[in-house]
């Protein structure tokens, strides 16, 4: 994230321009900054942010199709109340499709574990180097090829549906999670797949995700306070 958008943002560059005021928005909803029920102003963000409208309606899409914002006719864009709730749901739905990809995966013997390794070592670096960006990048392609390695069309397009990279950008923005943290847990979730322990590496998966949904209770509906294992 820019010091730009960090701040009272001001022009930035237009390569990543939706991009950058996405994430900056997002950012604002998750802290609070913007509240549920408040409307977005697409003319008032372009002119906080020094840009036209154009990357504006962009990012405003974006946020639409996560479900931080809702487009109401003749009234214009809100902040969705519930956004925590919205991201915890989504966790839940992928820690099922990732469950299943990984069962369906090591049964056919197609894991690509050389690719999986190189984006272990990829989310490493990052974390060496403090790239967020990387290292969501990494986490992103590392959880796709399991995706795709399932070889199920219908389960890649749920998957893709969920937006994961810029549900996974939202995550990093919302709990500060440490890079080291990140790059470790997708170690360990590969040394599992790695020694073709079918119901470990589906569990392992599992709880991946719904560690990330910050829920009350684990995969396993026990208490995250008493759980243990």
């Amino acid at each position: 994230m820019t010091e730009e958008m960090t701040g009272e943002p001001s022009m930035l560059p237009r390569l990543t321009l939706s991009r950058q005021i996405r994430d900056s928005l997002v950012s604002r909803i998750v802290s609070g900054q913007f509240r549920p029920g408040e409307r977005l102003v697409e003319t008032r963000l372009a002119a906080t942010y020094g840009t036209s409208q154009a990357p504006v309606r962009e990012a405003l899409r974006e946020l639409e199709v996560m479900r931080l914002v809702e487009t109401q006719p003749r009234r214009g864009t809100f902040v969705r109340p519930f956004v925590h709730e919205t991201l915890r749901e989504s966790y839940v739905v992928r820690a099922a499709l990732e469950e299943t990809a990984i069962r369906l995966a090591l049964l056919a013997g197609t894991v690509p574990l050389e690719a999986l390794g190189s984006d272990v070592a990829a989310m490493r670096a990052a974390a060496v180097e403090g790239d967020g960006e990387a290292s969501m990048r990494a986490s992103v392609s590392f959880h796709r090829r399991i995706v795709e390695a399932a070889r199920n069309e219908l389960l890649r397009l749920s998957w893709e549906g969920l937006q994961i990279e810029a549900r996974t950008s939202v995550t990093m923005l919302a709990t500060g999670v440490d890079l080291h943290d990140i790059a470790r847990d997708h170690a360990e979730l590969l040394a599992v797949i790695e020694r073709g322990d079918l119901e470990t590496a589906c569990k392992h998966a599992r709880d991946h995700q719904w560690h990330y949904a910050d829920l009350p209770h684990d995969a396993h509906g026990r208490s995250r306070d008493t759980a243990v294992g």
